[in-house]
């Protein structure tokens, strides 16, 4: 995949690292750039041999070579550091962890290297010292999409948990070559290819951003409105190639007219294949998703596979271009902390069902039973009363990734509750323009005055005033009441708008409940208010008893209750028995439906074609 590169218009993307260390190194970037980024003439400052003779082992075998030969370097040291995370998954993993046999040597000589804290390693210099050798081992036997993994089958780099750095190089090119195993044919990844294997980036952002493939995998190529993509497919499974590869030209065709513009010359989905997916994470110009491998098989898994495919490749724009400020440049080391999760991952997620409902791949009805039964499932979550979008995307560094048993019922899931705010404020918009425009609006908004014309992310204020500006009237009081706080949208209101009649279909009806779950006879989760949690059953309890039988599961227990019947627990609780007498109460839970109105008015119908595209 080769592309052209545009130096001018790097030198102010909103994805550079500012960290040069004088004025002479940025004068130096400036005067040979181009060279170096068109015509790698000069060696890079920072090149990465990876070999991996022993796939069966998981071991990756890294040799990183600092050439300060052409860099006005001053210091007395080198440092070299492992990312901490991996922007997409906002956790601090410590990659460093799975780095050993970190060795050093000039000119073929050993020297000194030392770990100086948890992420980075030292070798001291003296000013004639220009080149230096760091050879090391990581570990790689993790597959999912946020981490890397090498077995005998394949390998697959996220370069943020393989390849050390040095900070004050990151914006400078560094060189990728991959020395695969004997038996590896194949290698797949959005960067540039210099030689055969052998890839170069524009800077640190970009390497890390660019996850690599190796592996016997098939490759398909296909033009999206001209430009260049792949997929990169691993793993044998059932799949009509040409109708899938037809769907995803579809989805990538469906993302793009959101903004109307495509920010890159070509793009590449890596796909694995295997037992059980892991989701997806996004990149630059690039993609890795983990699905199952039966998912294909069934109408409803290859929807989801659609889906997800959906989400990560609108992530081009949303996230990748047009960004929360604080997310880009990146700090690799520590927490990079946002409001607005919900919108970057949240609207994303929203997206992904619009994607599938504008292409034609589900009916406006069953788009609609989504919409219905993912509100359900948010206003049945507790913690959704408590927790705002803005804070759970504050808190994603230390909940969203660290669930436990109470989550539930002290959080919320920002990808959940910004999918379900992409509703509520495209209503809002259609209906504050009287359905001259949409979200879509201020996407384009967004990406052309902070993206395009300023190069840089998004202050919480800007992203405010946008969805003011698009919808012209403020925008205020939904982002204090629904973004900021914790209130319920009025829904009947907002979907009666649009020609919808919204419903709870339990209304009225006398279902019993007690508020916990359990598994194989333990109590695996107690929800906040039921009864459960108000009479004293604790996760983990191991139920011996219900009314002095055995315990079949929830559903089994109250098949035969009825609203104010009492039941007595035994249950097991640190190898003792304990007894706990909890009352049956009315569900508070909601089950929401949005029905057709039989009858349209003309504003209604020009708001939903507005909406959907069709009546």
């Amino acid at each position: 995949m080769r592309y052209l590169f545009n130096f001018t218009k790097y030198a102010h993307s909103p994805t550079k690292k500012i960290m040069l260390t004088n004025l002479k190194l940025k004068s130096f970037v400036l005067a040979m750039g181009i060279c170096l980024f068109a015509y790698p003439l000069f060696a890079t400052p920072l090149s990465h041999l990876i070999k991996m003779p022993e796939p069966h082992t998981h071991y990756f075998e890294i040799t990183t070579t600092v050439d300060l030969s052409n860099v006005p370097y001053r210091k007395p040291h080198i440092d070299l550091k492992m990312a901490t995370w991996t922007p997409g998954s906002y956790l601090i993993r410590e990659f460093a962890k799975n780095i050993e046999a970190v060795k050093a040597e000039i000119n073929g000589k050993p020297i000194s290297i030392s770990k100086i804290n948890k992420n980075t390693w030292r070798v001291a210099r003296s000013a004639d010292v220009k080149k230096i050798q760091v050879t090391y081992r990581v570990y790689a036997f993790e597959l999912s999409v946020r981490t890397s993994f090498l077995d005998d089958s394949h390998g697959y780099i996220n370069p943020a948990s393989v390849l050390l750095y040095v900070n004050e190089l990151s914006n400078l090119p560094q060189e990728v070559k991959i020395d695969p195993f004997k038996n590896f044919k194949v290698v797949s990844t959005a960067l540039k290819e210099t030689s055969k294997f052998t890839y170069i980036a524009k800077n640190l952002d970009e390497l890390i951003d660019s996850p690599i493939e190796i592996g016997n995998h098939k490759v398909w190529d296909f033009k999206v409105n001209g430009i260049p993509h792949q997929i990169a497919f691993y793993g044998s499974v059932k799949v009509d190639s040409v109708r899938f590869i037809a769907d995803v030209t579809k989805v990538c065709e469906e993302a793009q007219k959101v903004v109307g513009e495509h920010p890159c010359d070509h793009y590449l989905f890596i796909m694995h294949n295997i037992g059980r997916g892991t989701g997806g994470l996004e990149h630059l110009n690039s993609t890795t998703c983990s699905v199952s491998r039966s998912a294909y098989e069934s109408e409803r898994g290859y929807q989801g596979i659609l889906s997800l495919l959906a989400h990560e490749y609108f992530h081009l724009w949303n996230v990748k271009r047009i960004r929360p400020k604080t997310l880009g440049p990146f700090d690799y080391e520590n927490e990079n902390y946002t409001h607005n999760l919900w919108l970057s991952e949240g609207m994303t997620s929203y997206y992904s069902g619009v994607i599938l409902q504008r292409m034609g791949k589900i009916s406006n009805q069953e788009y609609v039973n989504r919409i219905a039964a993912e509100i359900s499932s948010v206003e049945n979550t507790p913690g959704s009363h408590l927790e705002s979008a803005a804070e759970a995307s504050w808190d994603a560094w230390i909940k969203y990734y660290r669930p436990n048993e109470n989550s539930r019922n002290q959080t919320v899931s920002y990808y959940d509750k910004g999918s379900l705010l992409g509703y509520v404020l495209n209503a809002w918009i259609i209906k504050s323009t009287q359905g001259e425009k949409c979200i879509d609006d201020v996407f384009k908004y967004l990406y052309q005055a902070y993206y395009k014309k300023l190069n840089r992310g998004f202050t919480d204020a800007e992203l405010e005033d946008a969805f003011s500006k698009v919808a012209g009237t403020s925008a205020k009081p939904l982002f204090e009441s629904y973004i900021y706080g914790v209130q319920t949208p009025n829904y009947q209101g907002l979907f009666n708008e649009f020609g919808f009649t919204w419903a709870n279909t339990y209304e009225g009806k006398s279902i019993p409940y007690v508020g916990f779950t359990a598994l194989a006879g333990k109590i695996t989760s107690v929800y906040r208010g039921s009864s459960a949690y108000v009479y004293g059953l604790n996760v983990g309890d191991e139920i011996v008893s219900v009314n002095k039988a055995s315990f079949e599961g929830v559903d089994k227990l109250l098949a035969d209750k009825k609203v104010g019947d009492t039941i007595l627990f035994i249950v097991k609780r640190d190898g003792l028995e304990r007894s706990f007498m909890v009352p049956v109460l009315q569900s508070p839970l909601a089950s929401f439906s949005l029905t057709d109105q039989k009858t349209l008015t003309d504003n209604q119908k020009k708001l939903r074609m507005k909406w959907l595209g069709s009546l």
